[in-house]
């Protein structure tokens, strides 16, 4: 039976925030093979009854169940929209109408703000962190219809109404580049209001906004006052609507948090709570006139989705005592979050928690890799039985040392929280490796502790900032993982609106570095634009549109794409691109003793980036039909490339730079000529066979290592690599009990020592990188670039490594796509689901006889099998 099984609105289950139409995307369930859509109706109406239908397609004859835009379709501000789909196959078989999706629209213009940014503070407070409370009673008349509410802060803040917090969103309004884009959140509260009185009000903290941030130690980055903004939209039965929100009338008192910052933790005084201060008929004792603080409305965005939530409760293990005496938690995971804890004692009593990742060599607690960052907890008791979780802070951790708890703490009293970026997980994979699952759930770790609103280098030390050469090697893997469209497009805005006039791309986004000259080295050097750090502004829209096949983050990112790819265009010269403060193949082990750079000429990975973005930027330019700048800038890839082969190769075809890192980004670039091909992947092997089989690059080697091996006949090597498990390798730090992907490869060292603690996080994604390759080859999950978001998949498992089974698989935009193959020998079984309305090439390498097909008709190639599948599962047994 065909059937319509999910709709998705911008990739999203729901969409509540939008100020235009979402492109909608559905997925189609049916017990028979080969199903593609003929045709669709898309139905949007003003109840899920669909009575007061403000929207019919019609029959559309469309194969299209992805990147389905409205035209002219006349969306309303605060306003809840309902659609259902239903379609037709080409085979003529119809579907009944899906369950509603729900999508709820923003506030369409900044003009219809009629509210203000208030504050409880002053200036004079911009040297605190405290947290601060703002409130007002408000009167609703009878027969509310609808209400929504719009809200947004200076710092980070938390929305009441009645007593009772809005949704479920942490750490809101997230991190932008405040002074240009400041996110705002829409939730409905219909429920929440009642006839006659009511009051609402915001918790504020200092946040990104105006706490300590970086590691130049400086605060009030984008302003000294928190401030809150929030409006109200009521829509009566009746239909008069009604706008409430914060203005000179509210009132602002000091909370019970005394200090909340993000690298520091939070101090909290239950005595100075002051109960039902949000709801109606408290007593405004000593609160006083809030200030109305002077901000730019016309840079408010609204956010539609992916907010910071609490996701994964993770409850403590063990308490046990250290060597010096200590009495420590364990929560047996290194995660991102913050603890939540259950205390009885007196008024008065403290309860302090001091968050940390690892234990040292004799099992001590190791604080030294936090660097000035506190990560404390800090509660003192009103009295009684009291549970409490900081508001607006997170920590970095696996344990945490318990400085003050009255009475005898007990595992049961606390229980970890993971917090981050509320994204839809979205692949899965496991093995007969039991080491390779565990660095699969490290990679996954790595990523859940890091997509806290930005894509952060680490969790626990003061720095936690968004590094762009970080999230652009991670970006690939990451989409494997989860659904990171919406995370990802909302973060490169920032990318944009940070860039330079000229068109640089900062090291860190949200900028907080340029400017700071004298504070530190590196800003000192240079704060933007380093090869593989800057070119996350057009490799991770690249991914998004491969992932997705979405062209949108195309026209989105277009501009700040171009400008990247001038800026290095302009400061090049004979082809060759370098630029002041380079990173290189930044933590290399082949790196000068004392030396963070690795051994790859800066000139070579900066020329060999350039060449890789703007080949990128000019097959995105074509496939959304600017065939002017594809033409302009293919040529110019060609220029690049000719320029790479005359200074980074010589006249008998070695590279001038003998590092493992030259030769993989030479081959994964296809910057090799194709007569040196074989040459320098043989060159590679050796350089591997010279460290013992080991690889010794860094952050920009280590993504491609595996792929510039087998995409070039040496899956065999690419496996060993994977699968060496002492220093330096992936699996190492799996070994030493790693639960997350490590910033170094020997962060903790054979004989137990840890690398310098100025630069040392255990909870580092970067290396994870590797998942991609797991995903990509061993399960052979690859894209088509030119039917991109597996409408058309090559499904290309690459066999070895000693497995016995591989089972993995992953969402798509039009449905799961699985592979479990089995090896005895030579025996092999793969079962393979392709997502209906979809396509998909099965490649076998290394098969010889062909058992069972399950109906594909397979072809013999040079190097195996070949067939073409439509939706549907098979089986398919075979020997090699």
């Amino acid at each position: 039976m065909l059937k319509v099984s999910e709709i998705r609105l911008d990739y999203l289950k729901q969409a509540i925030g939008v100020t235009q139409v979402p492109q909608f995307g559905w997925i189609l369930e049916s017990d028979k093979r080969n199903v593609r859509q003929g045709a669709y109706q898309l139905e949007i109406g003003a109840n899920q009854s669909f009575n007061d239908l403000l929207y019919d397609s019609g029959f559309v004859q469309s194969e299209e169940s992805a990147h389905v835009f409205l035209e002219g379709f006349p969306l309303e501000s605060a306003r809840k929209y309902f659609v259902r789909v239903k379609v037709q196959s080409q085979a003529g078989e119809m579907s009944e109408w899906s369950k509603p999706a729900v999508f709820v629209s923003a506030l369409l213009s900044n003009t219809e703000w009629r509210v203000s940014f208030i504050s409880a503070e002053t200036k004079e407070d911009a040297g605190s962190s405290k947290g601060t409370y703002v409130r007002k009673e408000f009167t609703v008349k009878d027969n509310v219809k609808e209400a929504y509410a719009f809200t947004t802060a200076l710092g980070l803040y938390q929305f009441y109404l009645n007593g009772k917090k809005v949704g479920t969103d942490e750490m809101s309004p997230g991190w932008t580049s405040y002074k240009k884009r400041l996110l705002y959140q829409t939730y409905e509260v219909t429920k929440l209001l009642k006839a006659g009185e009511n009051a609402m009000g915001a918790s504020l903290g200092a946040g990104w906004y105006k706490g300590v941030m970086g590691f130049t130690g400086d605060r009030n980055h984008y302003g000294g006052q928190t401030a809150f903004l929030g409006q109200i939209h009521i829509r009566y039965e009746d239909g008069t609507c009604e706008i409430i929100g914060s203005d000179e009338t509210w009132k602002g008192a000091d909370g019970p948090i005394l200090f909340s910052e993000i690298y520091d933790g939070e101090i909290y005084d239950a005595r100075l709570e002051q109960a039902g201060w949000n709801t109606p008929g408290f007593h405004e004792v000593a609160w006083r006139a809030v200030g109305i603080v002077d901000y730019k409305k016309e840079i408010l965005a609204a956010q539609p989705g992916t907010t910071v939530k609490e996701i994964e409760p993770v409850a403590a293990k063990r308490i046990f005592v250290t060597p010096k005496g200590d009495t420590v938690i364990d929560f047996g995971q290194n995660m991102t979050g913050w603890i939540h804890f259950k205390v009885k004692g007196q008024a008065g009593d403290k309860a302090v928690l001091h968050c940390f990742e690892v234990l040292d060599s004799v099992g001590n607690v190791y604080l030294d890799n936090l660097r000035g960052a506190k990560e404390t907890l800090d509660f003192t008791c009103k009295g009684g039985e009291e549970e409490y979780h900081p508001s607006f802070t997170f920590q970095g951790f696996q344990f945490a040392k318990i400085i003050a708890w009255p009475g005898e703490p007990k595992p049961e009293n606390f229980t970890a929280y993971a917090v981050h970026s509320d994204m839809e997980p979205t692949g899965t994979f496991h093995c007969s490796n039991k080491d390779i699952n565990q660095l699969q759930h490290n990679i996954l770790w790595g990523l859940k502790g890091n997509f806290l609103d930005i894509p952060t280098d680490c969790p626990q030390r003061n720095e936690r900032l968004g590094w762009t050469g970080d999230a652009q090697i991670f970006c690939r893997t990451a989409s494997y993982l989860m659904n990171t469209y919406t995370f990802f497009s909302k973060w490169l805005k920032d990318v944009a609106a940070d860039q330079t006039p000229a068109g640089g791309v900062p090291h860190i986004v949200p900028d907080i570095l340029s400017g700071k000259t004298g504070k530190d080295r590196l800003t000192d050097q240079g704060t933007h634009s380093a090869a593989a750090w800057a070119d996350v502004a057009v490799i991770n829209p690249w991914t998004l549109y491969l992932t997705f096949g979405d062209k949108k983050i195309i026209k989105d990112q277009y501009k700040s794409m171009k400008a990247w790819i001038d800026f290095m265009q302009s400061h090049s010269a004979d082809g060759i691109w370098n630029y002041k403060l380079q990173f290189g193949d930044w933590v290399a082990l082949d790196a000068e003793e004392g030396s963070y750079f690795g051994a790859t000429p800066n000139d070579l990975t900066c020329t060999a980036y350039y060449a890789y973005s703007t080949g990128l930027f000019a097959r995105m330019a074509k496939y959304i039909g600017n065939i002017k700048d594809y033409e302009t800038y293919q040529v110019l890839y060609e220029q690049i490339k000719a320029g790479f082969r005359k200074h980074f190769f010589d006249e008998k075809g070695n590279m001038t730079a003998n590092t493992q890192t030259a030769h993989v980004i030479a081959l994964y670039f296809n910057l090799v000529p194709e007569e040196y091909r074989k040459k320098t992947v043989e060159a590679l092997v050796k350089l591997i066979e010279k460290e013992n089989g080991h690889l010794v690059t860094g952050f920009v080697g280590t993504p491609y290592i595996c792929h510039a091996l087998s995409q070039n006949g040496h899956i065999h090597e690419a496996y060993d690599l994977l699968l060496k498990d002492d220093f330096p390798s992936w699996l190492y730090q799996v070994k030493k009990g790693a639960t997350t992907v490590w910033e170094h490869w020997d962060g903790l060292k054979p004989d137990g020592t840890m690398w310098s603690p100025d630069m040392n996080s255990f909870n580092h994604y970067a290396y994870g990188a590797i998942g991609e390759w797991l995903y990509r080859v061993v399960a052979g999950f690859e894209i088509d670039e030119e039917k991109p978001g597996y409408k058309h998949s090559i499904i290309h498992p690459h066999f070895g490594g000693g497995l016995s089974y591989v089972k993995a698989g992953y969402q798509s935009v039009f449905g799961n796509l699985s592979v479990y193959w089995q090896s005895n020998g030579p025996d092999t079984v793969l079962n393979v689901t392709v997502p209906h309305n979809t396509t998909a090439s099965i490649i076998l390498d290394g098969a010889k006889d062909m058992k069972q097909a399950d109906g594909l008709e397979f072809e013999k190639t040079m190097d195996g099998m070949k067939a073409s599948a439509g939706s549907g599962s098979y089986r398919i047994e075979f020997t090699r």
